[in-house]
């Protein structure tokens, strides 16, 4: 609980922790709102493929135009301003930490390893691109000494930090995930259906400068199986083995809920990841809804703790074992300062993959025919749907963060999943290639366990 003053330490010496942002959309822009009223941390630089993009977005974040109109990442450091430019490699090379906001799974893989052959620690706000290789990419982070680390404020890292929370306690963690707005009709959205879902028309869609199909990938399910596959993979929680459920729930049945089966909820496991819904399936809203939090259910392991629940007011399911922590917000990039803070000063992850558990696999929206294009996270074509990585290499799957520009070699039923061997694919891609190998490694290294 001392990173302000690390950070403070920091300013008073004159050496801030120079950071570097690829990407200024949303969650880039909200982290540089708060970044200049942080002691201790200087935005060196930001990389966006259209710079004034940047500039636009800077202006209204409400920095001075003075701020950014260093020439050089040099100037930038001699005056304490920030160079903008669209070199996103010559950014990771002058920068102690380096946020990926780019949601590009391709981009965010070069990324993350040129920050390796820099030495520069990485947020990975991408994390489509986390769910798509981030546990070979964190072990090539660590090879080369540096953080690589999930985004604290999205809701995948909060998630982590209360399961760190459970454990760190000696209690046992049930499951854990966060809320959302869910019914089964929303997995066959596409950006053209979006908007009525959200009750917005066209028009205030377009006023308020929002993408239909980045909007549609948290409607359609992909989001979420995005997300909780990131938590699986960095805590060691498991997917369910029939993908997500979405159980309508409150904050108030948690505990009742999101306990096992056999004693009444929903789980079909212990130590799972679940995301529960803001409706119920008959669209009436749920009470205590949890739809832009985070949580955790856990289970009293004695008798005793079980009483101590009681005595200090745990909200428990009715056999009295069951209990949750939970946050009913994120605030996205606003927090993001705790990641970059933690990474640079105490050489700390808040969330980084440890294994590869948790895959996201393409599913067929409609009936599509061979020759057609897939058009990726959140468009006509397919949306994502979380699998055990197990499951997911058995099938042959194709993952979501891939399956974008492809050409389909096989006509898929809607509902069906995709496979690698559906689609037409380059296999001298760096990303493709990057993660091909993580397949084979992971295959090489079930078989040595066997």
């Amino acid at each position: 609980m001392n990173l302000h003053g690390m950070l403070t330490r920091r300013a008073a010496e004159d050496n801030p922790v120079r950071v570097g942002v690829i990407g200024a959309g949303k969650f880039g822009s909200m982290y540089l709102s708060q970044a200049p009223r942080t002691a201790g941390i200087q935005v060196l630089g930001i990389a966006d493929l259209a710079p004034d993009r940047a500039r636009t977005a800077l202006a209204r974040v409400g920095w001075p135009e003075s701020q950014f109109a260093a020439a050089s990442f040099d100037e930038a450091r001699r005056a304490g301003t920030t160079f903008i430019t669209d070199d996103a490699e010559a950014l990771i090379a002058n920068v102690d930490v380096v946020v990926d906001s780019t949601g590009s799974p391709a981009a965010g893989v070069r990324h993350a390893l040129l920050a390796c052959e820099q030495g520069t620690h990485i947020i990975m706000v991408n994390v489509e691109a986390d769910v798509l290789a981030g546990p070979l990419l964190a072990e090539r982070a660590a090879a080369a000494g540096i953080v690589y680390s999930m985004a604290y404020g999205d809701q995948p890292a909060l998630i982590c930090e209360m399961v760190d929370w459970a454990r760190s306690c000696g209690f046992e963690v049930v499951c854990a995930g966060k809320g959302t707005k869910y019914q089964p009709a929303f997995h066959a959205s596409t950006p053209d259906t979006v908007w009525d879902y959200y009750g917005l028309t066209a028009e205030q869609a377009v006023e308020g400068g929002m993408n239909p199909q980045m909007f549609n990938s948290f409607l359609d399910g992909t989001k979420s199986g995005i997300e909780m596959a990131a938590v699986a993979n960095a805590t060691g929680l498991i997917a369910p083995s029939d993908g997500l459920a979405f159980p309508a729930c409150g904050v108030q049945d948690l505990a009742h809920i999101l306990r096992p089966r056999i004693d009444g909820g929903v789980l079909a496991d212990k130590g799972t990841v679940e995301v529960i819904s803001s409706e119920e399936r008959d669209g009436r809203g749920v009470v205590g809804d949890l739809r832009w939090g985070v949580y955790v259910t856990f289970e009293a392991p004695s008798d005793y703790v079980e009483r101590c629940f009681a005595e200090y007011g745990l909200v428990t399911d009715d056999t009295g074992r069951y209990s949750a922590m939970y946050k009913p917000f994120h605030l996205i990039g606003l927090e993001l300062g705790i990641s970059v803070a933690s990474a640079a000063l105490r050489g700390e992850a808040t969330g980084a993959a440890t294994g590869w558990r948790g895959d996201v696999v393409a599913i067929a929206k409609r009936n599509l025919k061979a020759g057609e294009m897939l058009d990726g996270e959140g468009g006509h074509t397919v949306w994502g749907k979380i699998m055990r990585a197990e499951d997911s290499l058995a099938l042959g799957g194709l993952p979501i963060g891939l399956a974008h520009g492809m050409k389909l070699k096989a006509s898929i039923a809607e509902g069906q999943p995709l496979r690698w061997q559906d689609v037409e694919y380059d296999e001298y891609d760096t990303t493709v290639a990057f993660r091909r190998d993580m397949e084979t490694r992971d295959r090489r290294n079930a078989h040595a366990a066997e």
